[in-house]
């Protein structure tokens, strides 16, 4: 493991040559060090949480290190997937409520069905921010438990709906209590882990959300079965059941999320916290020479109006929102209608559930291939790029398929476009990764997931009652949108590789002093610096 020079010059300060544990090389793309002096330009402010566990000469072994992060892996991560995998269980189970006649028990259609999503995708679009803005003021460790708690509630009494304007109302409040809780457990994370750790962490994130599908599809396959038991279908008893579950998960994640690296004492976790000194400052030092950005704020600081406008208008972090407004909506609808469509093609209740668990299962292994192909030859856009070359041929299909044709060849290619790579944790890390300050990172995160949100909306609408069962006219709209995809990803890798090369030649053209000049005088902030190099 080497060292580039001029880091080495700037943290090796005593003249050791014994190296020291650093980044991968690949993180950098985040946040580029050419000069010496990073301990001066970079230090974190007075007020943030682990300052007093900074300190640019400390060193440590690479082993050290990774047995910190798979500490963190087991502290941190697997907690935060158990939430994602409560969050899915109440977000998710209407499709499986779905299989259980539903729509027919509350004398609603299709095109009711759409309404609601899409008021549910509204209101979780218009939580994302403000709710991002309170986790940042009172900690994602206070706000989660939060949210998961007073969204179990409501879940639960989904149990009684009676019509409509109940089944509108429900996934109301669902959406604006839900809304934010993707971001915010991304910020959350990003206190422990590093730009090249965050996008393998985030697949576990959303392999939770898949194996959800699938645990819940068993669920569903015995919840369901009480039908008739005292008087209430099986999907009131489903709703109720699993929202009870949710808020057991939160009521424990209370006490068990700690604020961040350097406060985990607690009387739930132990007087003495779960790291020691040493490892405190692993923590803290690693995640700072990775990115320095991270010391500007401390953890339970809000961000001013000013701070907020400036997130709102860069206009570099642009490019990523239009692609998660438009990359997930070619799949989209087969998956919201997957089991709407496997009962119209004559499959039961029982087995309509079952037969969702391959589709879960190829995601699955789809998410964690294509993001560790990612890091390995250190590409995005392009890897992602991958979802729309997997989709267009399957659209393709499902357009000119005959309507005789068998249930099982309907059921597979269903399958296949479900179970699609899922790039999302690439684009989330590649977001927080090219945001560049904390400040920036916490409006991206949430603006990022509003579009993903504003093209659930858009997509839950393309099928539509009067277009079932083969979908013909929304399948021409899938393919329209598919194709242009291609051309958004492409050119949102050349757009970044041309600000990179612009900003390489200027500062390339300046001298040590210019340079040291610069840092010390820049009113830059963020992504908008010299030094900063975007991910792609």
């Amino acid at each position: 493991m080497s060292i580039p020079d001029v880091a080495k010059s700037a943290l090796d300060v005593n003249g050791s040559d014994r190296e020291l544990s650093k980044p991968h090389p690949k993180a950098n793309e985040g946040r580029t060090f050419t000069t010496t002096g990073l301990e001066s330009h970079y230090k974190p402010i007075a007020t943030y949480e682990g300052i007093h566990r900074f300190d640019p000469d400390f060193e440590w072994e690479p082993a050290e290190e990774k047995r910190v992060v798979r500490k963190i892996d087991y502290k941190i991560c697997t907690w935060v997937c158990l939430m994602f995998f409560a969050l899915q269980l109440d977000r998710g189970n209407i499709s499986q409520a779905l299989s259980d006649n539903m729509l027919k028990d509350l004398n609603m259609n299709t095109n009711d069905y759409n309404y609601g999503q899409t008021i549910f995708y509204l209101c979780f679009l218009f939580a994302e921010l403000p709710s991002q803005l309170i986790s940042k003021k009172v900690g994602p460790d206070n706000w989660i438990p939060i949210q998961m708690v007073s969204w179990s509630l409501v879940a639960s009494m989904q149990a009684f709906l009676s019509g409509r304007s109940s089944f509108f109302a429900c996934r109301a409040l669902l959406g604006l209590i839900e809304g934010g809780f993707i971001p915010d457990n991304i910020l959350y994370l990003s206190y422990f882990y590093t730009g090249v750790e965050l996008p393998t962490r985030l697949s576990f994130f959303w392999v939770a959300y898949q194996s959800t599908q699938i645990v819940s599809a068993f669920f569903a396959f015995g919840i369901l079965h009480l039908r008739g038991y005292n008087g209430m279908e099986g999907w009131r008893w489903l709703f109720a059941l699993e929202g009870m579950l949710t808020g057991l998960i939160g009521i424990i994640s209370w006490f068990y999320l700690p604020p961040s690296p350097t406060q985990t004492a607690s009387k739930f976790r132990g007087k003495d916290g779960w790291f020691n000194e040493r490892e405190e400052k692993i923590m803290v030092n690693r995640i700072l020479r990775d990115d320095p950005s991270k010391g500007d704020m401390h953890n339970r600081q809000a961000l001013s109006p000013t701070m907020f406008w400036q997130c709102i208008k860069d206009f570099h972090m642009w490019p990523i929102y239009l692609i998660g407004l438009l990359w997930l909506i070619p799949s989209t609808p087969t998956t919201s209608y997957l089991t709407l469509q496997l009962k119209a093609i004559g499959f039961g209740t029982f087995e309509t559930n079952l037969l969702t668990i391959p589709a879960y299962v190829l995601f699955i292994l789809q998410l964690l291939f294509w993001t560790w192909v990612s890091e390995k030859i250190n590409q995005r856009f392009l890897v992602c790029l991958v979802s729309q070359i997997w989709a267009l041929p399957l659209l393709v299909a499902l357009e000119v398929i005959p309507a005789s044709t068998s249930a099982w060849a309907k059921w597979a290619l269903s399958t296949l476009l479900v179970g699609n790579p899922y790039v999302h944790a690439i684009l989330v890390a590649i977001t927080s990764r090219n945001a560049g300050a904390v400040r920036t990172r916490t409006v991206a995160s949430a603006m990022y997931n509003m579009c993903v949100q504003a093209s659930n909306i858009i997509a839950q609408n393309i099928y539509r009652d009067d277009d079932k069962p083969l979908y013909r006219r929304g399948n021409k709209v899938l393919l329209g949108i598919c194709a242009f995809n291609f051309v958004l990803f492409i050119g949102a890798k050349f757009y970044y590789m041309w600000v990179n090369a612009r900003r390489e030649k200027i500062w390339e053209a300046m001298n040590k002093e210019e340079r040291a000049h610069y840092l010390e005088t820049t009113t830059d902030k963020g992504n908008k610096r010299l030094d900063f190099r975007f991910a792609h």
